[in-house]
């Protein structure tokens, strides 16, 4: 069925970067339309950070709009997080969301999540 898989987290100093990819697979006749990225630290509410439509338009989250940069490749159902001059409050585990539509079938599609550490 789907899956995502989050890869490209780590632990990195406050200011710097870190990529983070999302590849979605499933049957040939699901589609892949809003894609998102959330994250969740220890002890808070999974928040929104980013999302981007079919045709890649982003919306940011207030707190990373400027540093962080959304971007799809449709072809291979994948979307990236560029992440820049990170803060230690970026510090979470981060987890890709696809809505997906298989022939009429809704569903919201989760992976399992890529942890991002930023500490000095």
């Amino acid at each position: 069925q789907v899956q995502l898989v989050e890869s490209g987290g780590g632990t990195v100093e406050p200011g710097g970067s870190l990529r983070l990819s999302c590849a979605a697979s499933g049957p040939t006749y699901c589609s892949f339309y809003m894609m998102s990225w959330y994250r969740q630290a220890p002890g808070k509410e999974r928040e929104f950070v980013s999302d981007a439509d079919r045709d890649g338009n982003p919306t940011y989250a207030d707190s990373v709009r400027g540093r962080f940069t959304i971007s799809r490749d449709n072809a291979n159902n994948t979307i990236f997080l560029q992440m820049n001059s990170l803060k230690p409050e970026d510090t979470a585990v981060y987890y890709c969301k696809a809505r997906t539509l298989c022939i009429g079938r809704p569903s919201d599609d989760w992976g399992q999540g890529t942890q991002v550490t930023v500490s000095s």
